[in-house]
């Protein structure tokens, strides 16, 4: 089967690799949308901080199965989603239902070989059925659950003004579900590109474009007041820093995006407006539903998220392209 490797920063190589053979309790699936995420390209860039090379990537997958066990409620043909965070199941996290940030966390393209391949056998528990959405649907899912789970962790609701720093795929997939909370969510970001589609396709009240009195503005359209929760959808760690600006008092802040070292904040003005800080990492089984019901009932621009697509077997000339902001991507999708 053909399988594309990150050798090294930089070193896509197109390999054939056995087919794998599939455990009792695995479902061998064939492999047939893989979204390309910010992670990928980090991997890709050399600036990813859970990772050691030789390495697939690719963790945002649907695919159809080839091989299940009997009684699996699984069948050849079905079209299914990867949930690609194998959690052990036992540890202090899993035993609350976080999966998400289990200790011994095992992402599919970053901690093991991933989905850049034609074939995977992966364990029953991390597979589910994609009923009602098509394999670039499913294939979104991951990223989208993401947001989702960022907006849960805030507790957002509605009348509440929402900020996402950071017009990303990921920013977008806060901005969507903030919205389907019924919040008022504004876009900070340095690319007016990124702002406008957040504009016209996700439909945020406004859009503020980083720079020279950005602040200013950001502070006239609330009032004074600035906003109940600011996500920062970034990587960028003074972006995250300046983010405890925007939090009004008694707001939350929370960072879905993550850097290598330290991120610093006034202590005295996170007192002052007794605010909260989260993390949010990944996402559950209960954000992939989410996402799967907002799909079916047609409330993600799914079809437009979807920029450009990308054919495995031409990952190795085609990758790098996707890091050229004047390719103007949203999200790309490989088809195996």
């Amino acid at each position: 089967m053909l399988t594309v490797i990150c050798e090294s920063p930089r070193t896509l190589l197109a390999q054939q690799r056995e087919r794998p053979s599939r455990a009792p309790g695995e479902v061998l699936l064939r492999v047939r949308r893989v979204g390309v995420c910010g992670t990928d390209l980090h991997i890709f860039t050399g600036h990813q901080p859970y990772l050691s090379y030789p390495r697939v990537m690719g963790h945002e997958l649907s695919g159809v199965v080839e091989q299940a066990d009997a009684g699996s409620g699984l069948a050849p043909g079905d079209t299914v989603y990867v949930m690609p965070y194998l959690s052990c199941g036992q540890c202090i996290a899993c035993r609350q239902g976080r999966t998400n940030c289990c200790v011994r966390i095992q992402v599919l393209g970053v901690h093991r070989d991933g989905a850049f391949t034609e074939f995977l056998s992966l364990p029953r528990q991390a597979v589910h059925k994609a009923e009602g959405l098509t394999l670039d649907q499913a294939a979104m899912l991951e990223f989208l659950a993401i947001g989702a789970h960022a907006v849960r962790r805030a507790d957002v609701r509605a009348g509440e003004r929402v900020l996402v720093v950071g017009a990303g795929p990921i920013g977008l997939s806060a901005m969507i579900f903030a919205r389907l909370r019924g919040a008022e969510v504004m876009a900070l970001d340095g690319r007016r590109d990124r702002l406008d589609f957040a504009q016209r396709e996700v439909g945020v009240a406004a859009t503020v474009a980083l720079g020279e009195g950005d602040e200013a503005e950001l502070a006239r359209l609330t009032g004074g007041e600035f906003f109940d929760a600011v996500f920062d959808a970034t990587g960028n760690a003074q972006a995250m820093e300046r983010g405890f600006r925007f939090v009004a008092h008694a707001g939350r802040y929370v960072l879905v995006s993550i850097v290598q070292g330290e991120i610093r904040f006034s202590d005295p003005e996170f007192h002052k407006r007794e605010a909260t800080l989260l993390s949010s990492r990944n996402a559950t089984l209960d954000d992939f539903e989410t996402v799967a019901a907002a799909m079916r009932a047609g409330h993600v621009p799914d079809r437009a998220l979807a920029t450009h697509r990308l054919a495995l077997n031409n990952l190795p000339t085609d990758f790098a392209r996707l890091l050229d902001p004047a390719e103007g991507v949203i999200k790309a999708l490989v088809e195996c």
